[in-house]
């Protein structure tokens, strides 16, 4: 049975996940290498367990145990010696996932499933480093996490079923809808809405409309909740950037990452986290870009 939880990774995602699971009742560990993160992680919890009694999700009580669920540590070996499941939240780089699934599979418990959150990279890859790939797998979130109902549970090749039925159990009590999806890469949600956002980018490369026309298009037109560009820079563009790169390298030419997109992240302009990409931001609010 699962109650505690480890988090590897205080970025977008991983304090989504971090705090979702922390307001479903678990214990959870948050760990990251800068303190930096950390802190911004801690504030970003406290932020949403304050409107989330705005809201009348939780009581003043439930936030603040929500809050105390959680401990930050920059030691992986303290974040995983208790977990019953961990979850990975660092960019998509597949040596790094390695390193740290190797780690983890020497400082967390024996029993505990190790899951990766790539949105692209393969578990049978990454969990063929450790001595337990039966007990590995992708759990796939969406950002923001504590607002969006999915998660991709992808199996990798020696997936058991007993590590699917955690998850699923898992999903289910942070109030989450799962589907199993067979490993290939992108997997389902990935796969598409990365060729969607490339076709996006290029039809802004050709003068086809605005950043704004082509986003509203999709919106109105396809009653997309937000357009693709909107969507890329939520996600990031460096992080799309690697998705691309990964599909490219995996599945072939159809795949090659728009230049635009390229040249967006050799420029810096990674999307809403640094107040630039195709749209500009300054206090979370969106500026219309001229």
């Amino acid at each position: 049975m699962v109650k505690y939880i480890s988090v590897i990774g205080a970025g977008t995602m991983g304090r989504g996940i971090a705090y979702t699971c922390a307001a479903a009742g678990f214990s959870v560990a948050v760990q990251d290498i800068d303190s930096t993160n950390l802190k911004k992680c801690q504030e970003y919890i406290d932020i949403q367990c304050q409107k989330a009694i705005s809201k009348g999700v939780l009581s003043a009580e439930e936030a603040k145990k929500c809050c105390n669920n959680v401990v930050y540590t920059k030691s992986l070996k303290e974040a995983a010696e208790q977990a019953d499941l961990v979850i990975e939240a660092v960019p998509e780089i597949m040596s790094l996932k390695i390193e740290i699934f190797k780690q983890l599979d020497e400082f967390a418990p024996p029993h505990a499933i190790l899951a990766t959150n790539t949105s692209t990279m393969s578990p049978t890859e990454i969990g063929a480093q450790t001595k337990r790939p039966s007990q590995c797998i992708a759990l796939h979130f969406f950002n923001p996490v504590p607002k969006m109902k999915l998660i991709e549970v992808i199996c990798g090749l020696e997936t058991a079923d007993e590590t699917v039925e955690k998850s699923y159990t898992f999903g289910e009590a942070i109030g989450k809808e799962c589907v199993k999806i067979n490993e290939f890469p992108g997997f389902a949600v990935s796969r598409m809405n990365c060729v969607i956002g490339n076709e996006a980018m290029k039809m802004v490369q050709e003068g086809v409309g605005t950043v704004e026309d082509i986003d509203k298009a999709m919106k109105l037109g396809l009653n997309h909740p937000m357009g693709p560009l909107e969507l890329a820079d939520l996600v990031g563009l460096d992080t799309r950037l690697r998705n691309m790169e990964y599909l490219h390298q995996t599945l072939g030419e159809h795949y090659r990452p728009c230049p635009i997109l390229t040249k967006y992240v050799k420029a810096g302009r990674l999307g809403k986290k640094t107040g630039k990409g195709f749209y500009e931001y300054r206090n979370e609010q969106q500026l219309v870009k001229k």
